[in-house]
C-alpha cells in the first residue's frame, strides 16, 4: 500500500524517485587518506617538497601526479628537471591525502634517501637528536630549519617520532632533501656511542647549567632536543656533557621546540 501510495503521490506532482548516479554514489563516499599500501614509500606533496625533491639526484621518484597549472610551472621552473607527470584533476590527489593538506598540484611517492649511519657520520658533523618529539609539524619544521643552518643529519627513534613523509615532509618544505635521518633503536645508547666518537653532546632546557655565550663548543657537535612539556628524558639529560639554555628577557621563558631549535642553531653555530 505505501508503495502504490507513493507512485500515485509521483504521478500528481511530476516528481521522480531519487536514483543513485553511479557506482560510488550507491557506495558511499570515496575513503580519503594516505593509501594502506605504500609500506616505507615516502610521500610528498606541495610544491617545495616535490621540486627540492626533483631536483635531488639521490632520490627515485616512483610516481608523481601533477595538475595541468602544476606541470606547466614545474616546465617553466625546474626545466632542467626531467619529470613526466601524470596529468590530474586536484580532486584524484585530495582522495590520496589527509582532509584539508595544501598539495598545489603536486604529489609524488618516492624511495627513502640513503642516509649516514652513526658510526659514518663525519668527523666535523653538526648533528641534531630529537628525544620522544612526536608532532610531525614540529618535527617539520625543525628539519627545515637544521637545512638552514647546514645540519649534517638527525638522530631519531624508531618508535615515539613521526615517519619523514606526508605531513612532515610538507611542513620541512623541501628540507628532508638536505638533511637525512639517522634512526636508531635507542636514543641513549646512539648519545652513549656518539659521546665515545668525540662529539660534543648539548642539551637544550628551559633550566640548564650553561647559556650558549657561555659553551666551549667545537666540532663534531651534537644539539640534543626533548618533546614539548616533558622535556629531556632523565637519560638523555645524564648522557650529555652540557645542558644549555636560552635565556629570554619576556615573561614566557619557554618556546615551542621548534623555534627553540632555530634560536639555539643560530646561536651554537655562531659558537662553532
Amino acid at each position: 500500500m505505501a508503495d502504490d501510495d507513493e507512485k500515485k503521490t509521483r504521478k500528481r506532482t511530476g516528481a521522480r524517485r531519487a536514483v543513485p548516479h553511479g557506482r560510488n554514489r550507491a557506495r558511499g563516499p570515496r575513503p580519503r587518506g594516505p593509501r594502506p599500501d605504500l609500506g616505507d614509500v615516502v610521500v610528498l606533496y606541495g610544491w617545495h617538497p616535490v621540486a627540492e625533491a626533483l631536483r635531488n639526484g639521490k632520490r627515485r621518484i616512483r610516481r608523481l601526479l601533477a595538475t595541468e597549472n602544476a606541470a606547466r610551472r614545474l616546465a617553466e621552473e625546474l626545466p632542467e628537471v626531467e619529470a613526466a607527470p601524470q596529468i590530474v584533476r586536484p580532486g584524484e590527489i585530495d582522495v590520496l591525502l589527509e582532509p584539508d593538506a595544501v598539495h598545489q598540484g603536486l604529489y609524488a611517492e618516492a624511495d627513502p634517501l640513503p642516509g649516514y649511519e652513526l658510526d659514518t657520520l663525519p668527523d666535523d658533523a653538526l648533528v641534531l637528536a630529537l628525544d620522544q618529539i612526536t608532532d610531525p609539524h614540529n618535527v617539520g619544521a625543525i628539519v627545515r630549519t637544521a637545512a638552514a643552518f647546514g645540519v649534517t643529519a638527525i638522530v631519531t627513534t624508531a618508535r615515539h617520532s613521526p615517519m619523514a613523509t606526508g605531513v612532515l615532509a610538507k611542513s620541512a618544505s623541501g628540507g628532508l632533501e638536505h638533511v637525512p635521518f639517522v634512526v636508531v633503536r635507542n636514543l641513549g645508547d646512539a648519545l652513549d656511542r656518539l659521546g665515545e666518537r668525540g662529539f660534543t653532546r648539548i642539551g637544550l632546557d628551559s633550566e640548564g647549567d650553561a647559556t650558549f655565550e657561555e659553551l666551549e663548543a667545537r666540532r663534531p657537535a651534537l644539539l640534543v632536543l626533548g618533546a614539548e612539556g616533558k622535556g629531556l628524558r632523565a637519560r638523555t639529560r645524564s648522557l650529555c656533557d652540557v645542558v644549555a639554555r636560552l635565556d629570554m628577557a619576556g615573561a614566557i621563558k619557554s618556546l615551542n621546540v621548534s623555534n627553540a631549535a632555530a634560536i639555539a642553531l643560530y646561536a651554537l653555530t655562531r659558537r662553532l
